[in-house]
């Protein structure tokens, strides 16, 4: 009756859920059959298809260095922002501040793109630049939207921080951004991963705000699947996205396996300290401090 309950019942469920249709798509790349829905046995001829596809693997190459960018972007826009939030607790405009860095996460992304989108025509004609919507006025976008994330994530870690180890540093003569380099982003670094996985994800995977910003040449791969889904679903399609999961699944598996591994040297370093140490006590021998003690010793 346990093993059968309701909750694993909705746990396989959920699971089966998410992962089932990524299942199927990976099995369907290598249906040797140019219809999607139709099995015509097992085949690799669209992987080996990607190579000459240069329309499509144009955009996968431009999607990855723009989510490159933008997350180098985001996690330093959203580490200042995220300092300011925590470290200086009172200023002038802090609460529109607030506002104005977490509003991506509620506003809609139809209203985020247009907004950038006149914001970019307006620059146009004002100073002349953008002179042409691209991979330059699509990375603004991304970063504007990702930031948000990288300050939420960062600033969850710097509330918990202890500030005592910052500020004995300060005390024993280092300066502020000495201990910013040495002390708090080891401290805040797995916040940072975090924030910029995300946000690379994030840029990955946008579609909305790149259809609105981008331009002629700059056609991200969301933006490539999208169009080409409406024609059908094709086969290279499915071969991209198989590519894309094998790849997020090793990176996440090498991450979880250092991760583990560095958690378990650190736990035989505190054991073995802690050995150490024990070992240490039991093998000095008791002084007395006192006369008393001494003659008791004595004695």
């Amino acid at each position: 009756m346990k093993r059968f309950s309701f909750s694993n019942l909705m746990l396989w469920a959920g699971l089966l859920f998410i992962y089932l249709p990524m299942v199927i798509l990976v099995i369907y790349s290598f249906n040797a059959s140019k219809l999607v829905t139709v099995w015509g046995g097992w085949s690799v001829k669209w992987y080996v298809g990607l190579l000459d596809n240069t329309q499509l693997m144009n955009s996968v190459g431009r999607s990855l260095e723009i989510a490159f960018y933008t997350a180098i972007a985001a996690v330093a826009l959203g580490t200042l922002a995220a300092f300011v939030l925590t470290r200086i607790p009172r200023f002038r405009g802090r609460t529109m501040f607030g506002g104005m860095v977490t509003a991506p996460l509620v506003m809609p992304e139809v209203i985020t793109g247009l907004s950038l989108l006149l914001l970019f025509v307006a620059m146009a004609q004002l100073i002349g630049w953008p002179q042409e919507r691209g991979i330059v006025t699509i990375w603004i976008a991304h970063t504007t939207f990702c930031s948000a994330y990288v300050a939420i994530v960062v600033s969850a870690r710097l509330r918990e921080l202890d500030l005592s180890i910052e500020e004995a540093a300060m005390d024993l003569g280092a300066r502020p951004w000495k201990v910013f380099i040495l002390i708090t982003i080891p401290m805040i670094a797995p916040s940072l991963a975090a924030g910029g996985m995300m946000s690379f994800a994030l840029s990955l995977d946008d579609l909305v705000l790149a259809s609105f910003v981008s331009g002629p040449g700059s056609t991200t791969l969301p933006m490539e699947v999208f169009s080409a889904v409406r024609l059908g679903v094709k086969p290279e399609i499915n071969a991209v996205a198989s590519l894309i999961l094998l790849t997020v699944s090793l990176f996440t598996f090498f991450a979880w396996f250092f991760t583990r591994q560095a958690e378990e040297r650190r736990k035989r370093a505190i054991q073995q300290a802690m050995e150490t140490m024990a070992e240490e006590a039991a093998s000095s021998s008791w002084k007395p401090t006192t006369p008393t003690q001494a003659a008791s010793q004595a004695a």
